[in-house]
């Protein structure tokens, strides 16, 4: 028995985690042995709004007995994003060492892209997710004052530097063999000469990986002008945020996008997510694109060791995209069940 923890969390999250749970619960049907057990947990920001906090103190403990937590999304405009973000998401990735950000992107079929043209585009950004810019260090003194003063400190490790880099020379090694890491370093004069470094170390393990540096804001650019030349990025916290934003609107849509944060060493459970937002101005409409969260489901299957079902569903999104059946966000007309009702049959079709 596979046990899976769920926070469908806020707005459309709610929607679209219950729609990845219908396809996922239909894919592991087709697999003999296969179970999967899903624990829904009421966390989020109306759970803030009630008891002070986003999730309870034991919240953490609970998650721990999971194989793998599937998250909707976390957000709503009367509590404040540093609050839900802080509070949520971002302890159960540091708690269970989820260093690594794995963020796919690629032209699916029936999915159009803003570019005129896209070219082949599948590109994978792998962001380190534990450290970095993202880190809880500095404060504020002179509160309410002309001298007010903010320090924000970012946290490079050696270690969270090196795995990270490590973990993003293999993914690539396992594809086309091309990988380009995020800089900054004419610009930031610690942090990132120190990932620069890194990066070049670690390159002289993987002799057949084509590998370079590349500032990220000429990387952001170049992502949109030719995105085929692009196969694996690897970023800080900050840059691979951003630059996963970018690869995902340039395949088609912010909906569509998945996203895994992994403890590679299965020592604690992963968390899989779509990266869009809770969407407060859609929740409840019944329209909200289900893509992005049965992606992450499929990534989910594939962490798990179901390789095979992962990559059925994923081919049963993508066969209902090419269809037409698609949410207005796509330029269609479906509605959230409508979408998952398509995916789920072609599921069963294809068996």
């Amino acid at each position: 028995m596979v046990e899976i923890g769920v926070i469908g969390g806020d707005g459309i999250g709610q929607e679209v985690v219950h729609a990845g749970m219908r396809v996922l619960e239909a894919a592991a049907g087709q697999e003999p042995g296969l179970e999967l057990s899903f624990t829904e947990f009421p966390w989020g920001c109306e759970y803030y709004l009630e008891h002070g906090r986003m999730m309870p103190e034991d919240g953490l403990d609970t998650l721990a007995g999971c194989d793998a937590i599937y998250l909707g999304a976390v957000g709503w405009p009367t509590v404040p994003d540093h609050v839900s973000l802080w509070g949520l998401l971002l302890p159960i990735r540091r708690a269970f060492d989820q260093y690594v950000n794995l963020r796919p992107a690629r032209l699916l079929q029936g999915v159009k892209s803003p570019l005129a043209a896209p070219d082949d585009l599948d590109i994978t950004v792998v962001r380190e997710n534990t450290e970095g810019e993202y880190s809880d260090s500095g404060g504020r003194v002179y509160r309410d004052t002309p001298h007010e003063i903010a320090v924000q400190e970012s946290i490079f490790t050696r270690r969270g530097v090196e795995r990270i880099i490590r973990y993003a020379f293999e993914e690539a090694e396992s594809r086309r063999g091309l990988l380009v890491g995020a800089t900054k370093s004419n610009g930031i004069s610690i942090t990132m000469p120190f990932f620069d470094e890194i990066f070049r170390e670690i390159s002289s393990e993987f002799p057949d990986v084509e590998a370079s540096l590349m500032h990220a804001d000429a990387l952001a650019a170049r992502l949109v002008l030719a995105p085929g030349s692009f196969d694996v990025v690897v970023g800080s916290n900050l840059f691979g945020d951003l630059l996963s934003e970018v690869t995902a609107a340039i395949a088609g849509a912010i909906g569509i996008a998945p996203s895994a944060n992994l403890n590679p060493e299965g020592v604690y459970p992963s968390l899989f997510e779509p990266i869009h937002g809770s969407a407060p101005d859609i929740a409840g409409d019944g329209v909200a694109n289900p893509a992005g969260a049965i992606w992450a489901g499929s990534l989910m299957l594939d962490h798990l060791g179901h390789h095979d079902t992962g990559a059925r569903v994923l081919s049963a999104l993508e066969e209902t995209l090419a269809s037409g059946t698609k949410t207005s966000d796509l330029g269609g007309s479906a509605s959230t069940d409508e979408m998952t009702d398509s995916v789920v049959r072609r599921l069963e079709d294809n068996h």
